[in-house]
């Protein structure tokens, strides 16, 4: 099932020591969004999945990696599936076809890069 994704924007960055899980919470039958850095060169965004719940599959003029800081998703890309668990990532390349499905309530960072 898939929601409006629910975002924060960043505040003034504060150089400081910070738990990434922490920073984002879960919200029932949620996509929850947090940016961390929006710059010209690309973004920083933690994201946090109720089980069930996932990005539709949709394409971005960008490379990205997802890092999976908890729970479980599915990723797919161009129609290939990947399970990923806490501590793994992957790259999604520019103009691929992808989706995401959170197999259990997880969390991940994305980072984007437009250069």
């Amino acid at each position: 099932m898939e929601h409006d994704i629910k975002s924060e924007k960043p505040k003034k960055l504060i150089p400081q020591a910070l738990s990434l899980v922490d920073l984002i919470d879960y919200q029932a039958s949620s996509v929850v969004s947090r940016t961390i850095l929006d710059k010209n060169t690309g973004t920083v965004t933690l994201f946090a999945f109720d089980g069930g719940e996932g990005l539709s599959e949709h394409t971005t003029p960008f490379d990205a990696m997802v890092y999976i800081l908890e729970g479980e998703a599915d990723v797919s890309i161009s129609k290939k599936h990947f399970k990923l668990t806490k501590g793994k990532l992957i790259v999604m390349p520019a103009n691929e076809p992808h989706a995401l499905l959170a197999v259990t309530q997880f969390k991940m960072l994305l980072i984007m890069i437009r250069s």
